[in-house]
């Protein structure tokens, strides 16, 4: 149960007693007001109760004493959980600027300990909304660009391989990261439709596979952040419409989700993606619209679309036979180019989270693509 609300017992990622661990058994022993904490492990509407039944003096408390725990229970109000990730932070900032200082740190882990504490700096700045963050290994964080709670559509943006807290924003090439990713989706949204309210969120919330190697091969760590997708959907305030957008590797996230996701999910989204664990449309389960497009020049697909004996992703979403919605990428470059202002890519994205059709560009030959989407 702990690992369908968010939380997961298998933590490979970081060391048994980090601090979010060290939190997490804090919060098994507490108490509010006279009355024992609810599991972490309940599901998000047993903790809505819970936090709707506290005191606004309780609620900060709880976030004060324990962050880690509150910052990233499905359930809690997201204004609180804002509060309790920017405390984190604060906290995992000091304890890196802790580390730059002692003897014993080589220089290279001087220099990362430095790089970990102006990102959390970074993540604290003025306005940001962390909905997830665990500074455990290399790190996972999660933050909304909009109004999640007013939203009359979310979207998600679900990034692949090597992001953690320190790939998470790029000064360089800011749209191939998951937070220009975001703020590029939510501009072009709000642009797509003005009068629509849109909050989209940058969700490198799973641990994902570092490199091209064979963690990025198989669908072990697509199925642990499925199970952490399917709970942040289940989760979301309000009743909007939820619409995925999936890139790379985390598009095998997607198709492993979308199995058994919220009905909120009416669109998936895939760009530059090595397979979504099926080999047609119709093995994904969903009544969800799915949609897929690549770029000509991205390296993706030189890479084998199958699945043998657990490894590769199945077949290729933009092949005709798998029966996708097919999508241009016009003017998107390379493999990260997708999120790009200006691309058709970025603005077929826009007009599927706010709803709409009439400016869906199918990919040559696709012409039908946009049938049926209301």
């Amino acid at each position: 149960m702990l690992a369908t609300t968010g939380w997961t017992a298998v933590r490979g990622h970081a060391a048994t007693g980090d601090a979010r661990s060290r939190s997490l058994q804090s919060w098994l022993h507490g108490s509010i007001g006279g009355r024992p904490l609810p599991s972490p492990g309940s599901g998000p509407d047993v903790l809505a109760r819970f936090f709707g039944s506290l005191t606004g003096a309780e609620r900060d408390r709880l976030a004060e004493r324990y962050p880690l725990v509150v910052g990233n229970l499905n359930g809690a109000p997201v204004s609180l959980r804002y509060r309790a990730n920017r405390v984190a932070l604060d906290r995992a900032r000091e304890v890196e600027k802790h580390r730059m200082g002692e003897s014993g740190l080589t220089p290279v882990g001087r220099r990362e300990a430095g790089r970990r504490m102006h990102r959390f700096e970074s993540l604290m700045g003025d306005g940001r909304q962390i909905l997830a963050f665990d500074p455990g290994g290399a790190g996972r964080v999660a933050e909304v660009i909009g109004d999640l709670d007013r939203a009359e559509r979310v979207s998600v943006v679900v990034p692949g391989v090597d992001t953690n807290v320190l790939t998470f924003e790029k000064t360089q090439r800011a749209y191939t990261a998951p937070v220009g990713m975001a703020r590029s989706l939510h501009a072009a949204e709000r642009k797509a439709s003005a009068g629509t309210r849109t909050a989209v969120i940058a969700w490198d919330d799973y641990t994902t596979p570092a490199g091209v190697g064979m963690d990025a091969a198989t669908g072990k760590l697509a199925a642990e952040g499925a199970l952490r997708l399917r709970a942040l959907v289940r989760a979301l305030p309000g009743t909007s419409p939820v619409s995925l957008f999936c890139h790379s590797y985390g598009s095998v996230v997607c198709g492993v989700a979308v199995r058994d996701i919220s009905p909120r999910v009416t669109d998936v989204a895939v760009a530059g993606s090595p397979g979504m664990r099926a080999e047609h449309v119709s093995e994904l389960g969903t009544g969800a619209r799915i949609w897929a497009m690549r770029n000509a020049d991205d390296w993706i697909q030189d890479v084998p679309h199958l699945e043998v004996g657990g490894l590769g992703h199945g077949a290729d979403p933009v092949s005709p036979g798998f029966g996708a919605r097919l999508l241009s990428a016009r003017g998107a470059d390379g493999h990260g180019g997708y999120f790009e202002p200006g691309t058709t890519s970025l603005a077929n994205f826009a007009a599927i989270g706010v709803g709409g059709s009439a400016e869906v560009v199918c990919a040559k030959g696709a012409d039908a693509c946009a049938d049926g989407l209301v």
